[in-house]
């Protein structure tokens, strides 16, 4: 962008409305603070409205911390169980490194490649999105270290206690010191910083022991002293207490002085950093080179590249700092000081320990059987009479897995196809695909080298699959294939039988009871045919295209989408119904978004339940004042989309694998299949009508772009959608 373009957009990075200190909204600055006379509507340019439509949308990195802070929310929330809120820490957390390593790290190589690159909807350079990003988390870190002290706090009453060196007895203290000299100090390797040992390589998310030596008339020197030891537990258990700990890197910190005893230990911190990890997998693609070696190669490589973040545990003087900043090559703000443990991963083990105190945690779930299917008739013979739908975690995947079981041993199954992005450690779908390869079956399977993080599991299932018999493919190229589709062709009576499952998560049987996700199945011949078609562009190494009956990007979602919000837009123009229903994880697509702005403009009303990243914000007078924007955080992560457009006889419903994401809709493969079937429609109208009720878990977005919790009037009746779609199931009504 060039500075005269730049300037053009300055004005509209301002917001209409803001929020104070105390969450209340107020009007914000007008377009840039220019005096000028307002024209009158009739006269208002095209451009002008356009780039007033800008307005409404939030970067998408301090959306994504918004998100965020909603998990935050649930292990401060008092109505959750206290194992519960354990584990929406550690989550909060997690989910903290994963978005440093890969959103920052890419603002991060975009800063060093071009910093006058601006992204398309707030126009911030990546060194502002970096500087707002940094000064949001470590307001955000305040909250995170106060909630863990009143975890550790409520963890008191059932015996827990993660102490420090001050709250021991001095027998307790002197029995550590022995355990540290016999037992610890033997296995450590620690650094002394000079110019015969450079700064050793520090391993992202591991901890270290920081400090600064000093001796009289040398120049002060930093020691390093990594704290993870394999066969020590991080978790150090005080004698004659059962569940009392002392955290390994705190032993430690506290005896550096044994480790390094010709110096004064002058400052001494646990120190943290963070990685970057989003390596390009496209642009080391080389159709010349084994493509899963060079996954392989990409995987190595994540591990020395640069970091984005540090960590620290106390105080360290400003001298100090400067000098790890310039050692990491670190801005200042992107050094973090942590009043609670900069790792939280020891929780788990004390949510083990406490397993069986039953009321720390929610109440046990099953997934339940559908009543819909029957175990006397195979599968695939139920789905040529009828369509199903099935809603993880509330009914179980046994379906899928059965039915490919099925498949391997019919004699009438010609071929089975299937895309897989994300697969369970121990996946009884590989195992299914692998029999029927192994029977004779044509099995073709597209595995997903570039799922991020997963792809160490996916080369491992990939050769699995190989060695049983399956044409096994490797992605598209650029495109990431993230669609969940299952082809099963089968010659029936000397007629062609297609039986066809789209799903909206990952065949991934650990992750179904987790995550909430729709699963479809039918045997309509038009589906299976265009299932077929995209399956054989992806055998052919190129991008399905002129799909009609399923939505199908890069090339036939996008446009449809669009095409479908246009009809809304024209009907509210006529004076007719108009509705646009949409549930995903994100939304960042700045297309359909400014569609969806111009659809709220024309009276069409939009309802939206958007579970992490939001760009688009809602109930902003003549923008958005038609769209409502809910968001649900609570025991399962929503992970279903659902696509809805038009009323009555109009009306379309889609499941889909994309979110709207400009990467899911335009560059990846992805599929939407719609839903005719009107008892399984008016499952999937409950799932979201349900879901846009809830008061107990969903918060509705407001104009500053901030969530809230629903206020419950007097007497008025929780709804907690995810519960009561598993109290439904149960009784079978789901």
């Amino acid at each position: 962008m060039t500075k005269k373009q730049d300037a053009a957009e300055k004005p509209y990075r301002n917001n209409l409305i803001t929020e104070t200190e105390d969450g209340k909204e107020k009007a914000g600055p007008d377009e840039g603070g220019m005096k000028t006379a307002e024209p009158s509507a009739a006269v208002i340019s095209e451009k002008k409205a356009k780039k007033a439509r800008l307005e409404c949308f939030e970067n998408r990195e301090l959306s994504w911390l918004r998100f965020n802070e909603r998990v935050l929310e649930e292990a401060e929330d008092l109505g959750n169980p206290l194992g519960e809120r354990l584990n929406f820490l550690s989550i909060y957390q997690t989910n903290l490194d994963e978005f440093f390593m890969v959103r920052i790290g890419s603002l991060h190589d975009q800063k060093l490649l071009n910093n006058n690159l601006r992204e398309n909807k707030t126009f911030l350079s990546p060194s502002e999105q970096i500087e707002a990003v940094c000064k949001r988390v470590k307001k955000l870190s305040q909250r995170h270290a106060a909630a863990y002290r009143v975890l550790l706090h409520g963890l008191r009453e059932y015996g827990v206690r993660i102490t420090d060196f001050d709250s021991l007895e001095k027998n307790e203290a002197a029995y550590l010191e022995t355990y540290f000299r016999n037992d610890v100090l033997p296995l450590l390797s620690p650094v002394v910083v000079s110019k015969d040992s450079p700064f050793p390589f520090l391993e992202s998310g591991c901890l270290y022991a920081w400090c600064l030596l000093r001796r009289k008339g040398e120049k002060d020197r930093i020691g390093i002293v990594r704290c993870s030891v394999r066969s020590i537990s991080r978790l150090i258990q005080i004698p004659a207490h059962r569940r009392a700990y002392l955290l390994l890197e705190d032993l430690v910190l506290h005896f550096l002085p044994l480790i390094f005893r010709r110096y004064e230990i002058a400052e001494s911190a646990v120190i943290r950093i963070t990685r970057n990890a989003d390596i390009d997998a496209d642009s080391m693609y080389d159709e010349d080179l084994d493509y899963r070696e060079l996954m392989e190669q990409m995987i190595r490589s994540r591990k020395r590249l640069s970091p984005v973040r540090l960590e620290y545990s106390r105080e360290i003087s400003r001298k100090s700092l400067e000098r790890l900043s310039e050692m990491l090559n670190l801005e200042p703000q992107q050094m973090f000081l942590c009043e609670a443990p900069s790792d939280l991963s020891f929780l788990s083990q004390i949510r083990k320990d406490l397993a069986e105190e039953t009321e720390l945690f929610y109440e046990k779930r099953q997934p339940q059987k559908s009543p819909q299917m029957t175990d006397d008739e195979p599968v695939m013979d139920q789905i040529a009479k009828r369509d199903f739908l099935f809603y993880y975690p509330y009914e179980r995947m046994n379906p899928v897995i059965r039915m490919l079981l099925e498949a391997g041993k019919d004699p009438d199954v010609v071929s089975i196809r299937m895309t897989l992005y994300r697969l369970a450690k121990n996946s009884q779908i590989v195992a299914a695909l692998a029999a029927a390869a192994e029977a004779g079956k044509k099995v073709d399977v597209l595995v997903e080298l570039k799922a991020r993080f997963d792809e160490e599991n996916n080369i491992h299932w990939s050769h699995t699959l190989e060695d049983a018999g399956c044409n096994v493919l490797y992605g598209l190229g650029k495109y990431k294939v993230h669609s969940k589709l299952l082809l099963i062709t089968r010659k029936k009576d000397g007629k062609t039988q297609y039986i066809t499952q789209v799903g909206t998560g990952n065949y991934n049987e650990s992750t179904a009871r987790l995550y909430t996700d729709l699963c479809f199945m039918t045997a309509k011949e038009k589906i299976g045919k265009q299932a077929e078609k995209i399956f054989e562009a992806l055998v052919s190494q190129v991008i399905p295209d002129h799909i009609t009956e399923l939505l199908c990007a890069p090339h036939c979602l996008q446009n449809r989408v669009i095409e479908m919000i246009d009809r809304e837009i024209e009907c509210a123009k006529a004076g007719k119904p108009a509705y646009i229903g949409l549930k995903m994880n994100s939304v960042t697509d700045r297309d359909i978004m400014l569609k969806l702005v111009e659809a709220s403009q024309a009276g069409v009303k939009i309802d939206m339940v958007v579970r992490g990243i939001n760009c688009l914000r809602c109930g902003l007078p003549g923008l958005t004042e038609n769209i409502r924007v809910v968001s649900i955080v609570g025991r399962f992560l929503e992970h279903a989309r659902i696509y809805i457009f038009g009323t009555g006889r109009r009306e379309k419903v889609y499941i889909s694998s994309a979110d709207f994401m400009t990467r899911n809709t335009l560059k990846r493969v992805e599929v939407a299949a719609p839903v005719e079937d009107s008892a399984l429609r008016k499952k999937i109208r409950h799932i979201f009508e349900l879901q846009l009720a809830d008061n107990v878990k969903g918060r509705v977005q407001r104009p500053s772009g901030s969530y809230k919790k629903r206020d419950r009037s007097a007497g008025e009746e929780p709804v907690n959608s995810q519960e009561i779609f598993y109290r439904e199931a149960y009784d079978g009504l789901l």
